[in-house]
């Protein structure tokens, strides 16, 4: 048994060597090998990272690798690297003084906050759900501090890498004591642009598909509009939007739950709206609990059920797109549950904003 338990975790660790040629060029882009990976989604599959030609700023063909770790980068870290960046990038927009963590898993964020100070926001989005944060890619819009390091580098926590604009003299021999910790720095400053084509891809047998990347337009209150009968107040507007963000980058069906400072709990990646929404919730108690929270859907209410299970809970307030036929159904029972419901258009639009994410 002992000697089969070690093949098995040999598998997650042997490199697999790649053939990949140096350049790529598609959609009118060149793509320049960076380095080879490990391996890719599954151990014995070869995987690289390209960077785009000409791209700049906080993105992924600009980050500098300060310490590689007993394994080196893998495709799922780079993945989890990117949608980190994007999100905290978008945080900062939002609250540009306040420092930012999102700690990500699997492409989906488990753990999201600001605070005063980094160390704060780190340890406000690590009890959003500390089962769910065992293991996960840790990215900061601030410079990691010694302080910072040595509760990164806690064994109980495991995290896989750390990604942040800079790191402190201090910090990094902290952070070398850790042999499987890799360590990344973030190319330029979360507040410049990060420029490249904009453009996404998605390889199917036999083809690509390609979008242009999506970028919610929702960054203050005055993006939203109100159509419950109850107004809500500034905290809990300021609370939608920040879960709104949040939502954008977490995969469909989402719901994510929390305050202006923090999320309380995530449902993603559910076949519907009501599972994603109960596990947000469910989730939710692992760490902070759903009580006072503001509820962010991605898409709109097909039914009033979602907003019925929010009031139970302790929920106050929903952000989401119109959309459904049945969507005065859904605002009526809201009205009856005294809850507000805040819109994602700005007032005097009339389409709404949806942030559905597949990756």
């Amino acid at each position: 048994m002992e000697k089969a338990d070690k093949s098995a975790r040999l598998q997650y660790s042997t490199k697999v060597a790649e053939d990949f040629p140096e350049t790529l060029s598609f959609a009118g882009r060149g793509f320049q090998k960076r380095f080879a990976m490990r391996y890719g989604e599954n151990p014995g599959y070869p995987a690289a990272f390209y960077a785009e030609d000409g791209a700049s700023g906080p993105n992924m063909a600009t980050m500098e690798v300060l310490q590689e770790g007993a394994k080196g980068l893998s495709y799922i870290n780079v993945g989890d690297m990117d949608l980190g960046q994007r999100l905290v990038k978008k945080l900062t927009a939002i609250r540009p003084r306040l420092p930012a963590c999102s700690l990500i898993k699997h492409e989906m964020p488990s753990g999201v906050a600001l605070a005063e100070t980094v160390e704060g926001a780190f340890e406000k989005a690590w009890q959003c759900d500390p089962l769910s944060n065992f293991g996960s890619v840790d990215v900061f819009n601030a410079p990691v501090t010694e302080s910072l390091a040595r509760l990164l580098t806690e064994s109980a926590r495991n995290i896989e890498v750390v990604y942040a604009p800079g790191y402190t003299q201090e910090a990094l021999p902290v952070l070398a004591a850790r042999k499987n910790l890799r360590v990344v720095k973030m190319g330029a400053r979360i507040d410049e642009p990060a420029l490249d084509s904009g453009l996404e891809f998605k390889r199917v047998a036999g083809g690509v598909l390609v979008q242009k990347r999506f970028d919610s337009r929702i960054l203050s209150p005055r993006d939203v509009d109100i159509v419950s009968a109850r107004k809500p107040s500034l905290e809990e507007v300021e609370a939608a939007v920040f879960n709104w963000i949040v939502a954008c980058f977490t995969r469909s069906n989402a719901v994510v739950i929390g305050q202006k400072d923090k999320v309380h709990g995530i449902g993603s990646g559910q076949r519907s709206r009501i599972d994603a929404a109960d596990c947000a919730i469910r989730f939710s108690r692992r760490g902070y609990g759903p009580e006072g929270c503001v509820l962010a859907s991605d898409a709109f209410m097909p039914f009033p059920d979602v907003v019925e299970l929010a009031a139970q809970n302790g929920i106050t307030a929903l952000i989401y797109p119109l959309g459904s036929i049945k969507d005065q159904e859904v605002i009526d029972r809201a009205n009856q549950l005294g809850l507000a419901m805040i819109i994602t258009r700005r007032p005097g639009e009339t389409g709404s904003e949806r942030s559905f994410l597949h990756r």
